[in-house]
C-alpha cells in the first residue's frame, strides 16, 4: 500500500467491504460518515480517503462520506432523454443508474419527491447514479456556483439564485473563499420559485490539490480541449499519457463519464488510468460487484449478498465454479451485474469462492 493517503470520488458500485469506481477499500477500521440514508449502498455517490496501492484496484479506507446530491420534486420530466429537472437542475441518467424503488422514470408518479446521488457535469447538470423516491423533505441541491455575488451572499446554481447570508458554510480543505467554480452541496428548508435560502453550503467532496497525493475520481467530463487537457468534478487532468479503457481515446470529450486515477502535480491531476464508463448516445460498460455470502435465499430470482437484493435467475448468467444449484444460504460469492432496478440487482455472472 502507498504511504500516502489517497482520495477517491465517485458512487459505489459494490460491497465486500466497499467498491468505488472499481477500486476495492477494506473498510473495518474505517470511519463511516453516511447522512440521508440508514447506510451505504449502490450508487450512492462518496469520498473515500485513505491508502491505495500502485494501481488503484484496492485499498485500505480511513473514512467515508456520503450524503445526498439532489432533493425535490421534479418540474419537467423527458421520458424520452431519461432526464427530469429539480431545483433548476437538469438530471440526466445512464444505463448504471440505479433506480432504488422503481423500474425507472416512467414509474414515477407527478409530484413524487425525488433523492439523488449522482456525479455533476456542465454547470446545471448531473448525472444521476441513485435515485429513490422520498416522502416531502428539505431540499438538497448539488452544482458549480455562478454568478457569485459576495455583497449580497448569493450565487447560482443551474437556473436556481441560492442565498446564503445565513447559511454555515463549511468543508474547505485549505480554508478558501467561496468562489466561482467551485463544487457545492445546498441545503435548504426554504424554496420559492426560482430561488432557495441556504441552511448549509458544503464544498462537495473536495479533492487535494497537494503535490504527489494519489487522487482517484469519477466524473463527467467538460471543459475538454483533448486528453492533455480536460476536466472531471472540476478538477483539471491530463490524461495525454493515461492507459485509456473502455473503448477508443478519440471517444472521449465533454459529457462522457469517466474514472481518473493518478497523482496531483501543482493542481492538475496526471492521470495514469482512464477508464471509459459512459458515453452519450452510445452507452458504456455498466458493472456493480458483490462480494460476499448468500443470506435470505428463496430461489435463483431473490436472495441477498452484503444486504443487497439479487436476481441471478436468467438463463444468461454465467456461473463459475458451479451451477444455479449451488446457490443456497451462506455461500461465498462474487457477483457481477449490469443494472439495478428496483432495488434490486440484475445478475449477469456469479463465481463462487
Amino acid at each position: 500500500m502507498s504511504t500516502a493517503d489517497a482520495s477517491g470520488v465517485g458512487a459505489v458500485d459494490g460491497s465486500g467491504s466497499i467498491i468505488v469506481n472499481g477500486l476495492r477499500y477494506n473498510t473495518d477500521t474505517a470511519v463511516l460518515k453516511v447522512e440521508d440514508a440508514p447506510s451505504l449502498q449502490l450508487g450512492m455517490s462518496a469520498k473515500v480517503i485513505g491508502p491505495v496501492n500502485a494501481d488503484f484496484t484496492s485499498g485500505t479506507a480511513r473514512q467515508v462520506d456520503s450524503a445526498a446530491d439532489l432533493r425535490g420534486t421534479p418540474s419537467s420530466v423527458d421520458l424520452a432523454q431519461g432526464s427530469f429537472v429539480i431545483l433548476g437542475t437538469t438530471v440526466t441518467t445512464d444505463n448504471a443508474t440505479v433506480w432504488a424503488d422503481a423500474t425507472g422514470l416512467a414509474a414515477i408518479p407527478p409530484g413524487t419527491t425525488l433523492q439523488v446521488w449522482g456525479l455533476p457535469g456542465a454547470p446545471g447538470i448531473l448525472r444521476a447514479t441513485r435515485i429513490e423516491q422520498r416522502g416531502p423533505s428539505a431540499a438538497i441541491l448539488t452544482g458549480t456556483v455562478q454568478n457569485l455575488d459576495p455583497l449580497r451572499h448569493t450565487f447560482t446554481i443551474g437556473s436556481f439564485t441560492v442565498d446564503y447570508s445565513t447559511a454555515v458554510l463549511s468543508g474547505s480543505l485549505d480554508g478558501s473563499a467561496l468562489a466561482n467554480g467551485i463544487l457545492v452541496r445546498v441545503r435548504a428548508n426554504t424554496v420559492l420559485p426560482g430561488r432557495l435560502t441556504a441552511t448549509l453550503v458544503q464544498w462537495w467532496y473536495p479533492v487535494p490539490r497537494a503535490n504527489a497525493t494519489p487522487v482517484q475520481i469519477a466524473g463527467i467530463v467538460t471543459d475538454y480541449a483533448g486528453l492533455g487537457s480536460l476536466r472531471a468534478l472540476g478538477v483539471p487532468v491530463n490524461a495525454a499519457s493515461a492507459q485509456i479503457t473502455g473503448g477508443p481515446a478519440s471517444a472521449v470529450g465533454n459529457g462522457v463519464k469517466v474514472e481518473v486515477g493518478g497523482v496531483m502535480s501543482n493542481g492538475v491531476l496526471q492521470a495514469s488510468k482512464l477508464k471509459i464508463r459512459h458515453v452519450p448516445g452510445t452507452g458504456g460498460p455498466a458493472s456493480f460487484n458483490l462480494i460476499g455470502a448468500i443470506g435470505n435465499f428463496s430461489s435463483a430470482a431473490s436472495f441477498r449478498v452484503k444486504g443487497q437484493p439479487v436476481d441471478a435467475s436468467d438463463p444468461a448468467v454465467v456461473f463459475v465454479n458451479g451451477t444455479v444449484a449451488n446457490l443456497g444460504n451462506g455461500v461465498n460469492v462474487n457477483l457481477e451485474g449490469s443494472k439495478v432496478v428496483n432495488g434490486v440487482l440484475i445478475a449477469t455472472r456469479v463465481s463462487f469462492e
